[in-house]
């Protein structure tokens, strides 16, 4: 069975590049646009198990709020955290949320999606 990952991205066209590098990898992927978006995804397929988040997006939270939301609400689910415009310290993050600068190589989202499956 695939590991589930949701692609959390409001950029239509990097959300369908993150997306085709996800399935790339072998794994089943969901998609939202927004944090409301991934809110309902993760309760729609409880078997998700991966979130890959962009930090800037509109709606209720952000890609870092949204990761505070998950480790809250969801707490095994792993969430990977990129940005092209801003660049977390470890004390932003949820313990154990590993950040990925934009642009990235899909060989970086690939080793992540690894160490977290």
């Amino acid at each position: 069975m695939k590991i589930s990952v949701l692609v959390v991205e409001d950029d239509a066209f990097i959300r369908m590049d993150a997306v085709e590098i996800v399935q790339s990898a072998g794994y089943e992927v969901f998609e939202a646009a927004n944090a409301d978006e991934a809110i309902v995804r993760l309760e729609q397929y409880p078997a998700i198990a991966i979130v890959l988040t962009d930090v800037e997006m509109p709606g209720s939270m952000n890609g870092i709020q949204l990761a505070f939301a998950i480790r809250d609400r969801w707490p095994p689910i792993h969430v990977i955290v990129v940005s092209g415009r801003m660049r977390p310290g470890a004390d932003e993050l949820p313990e154990y949320v590993p950040f990925i600068a934009k642009p990235y190589q899909p060989a970086q989202i690939e080793a992540a999606l690894r160490a977290a499956a």
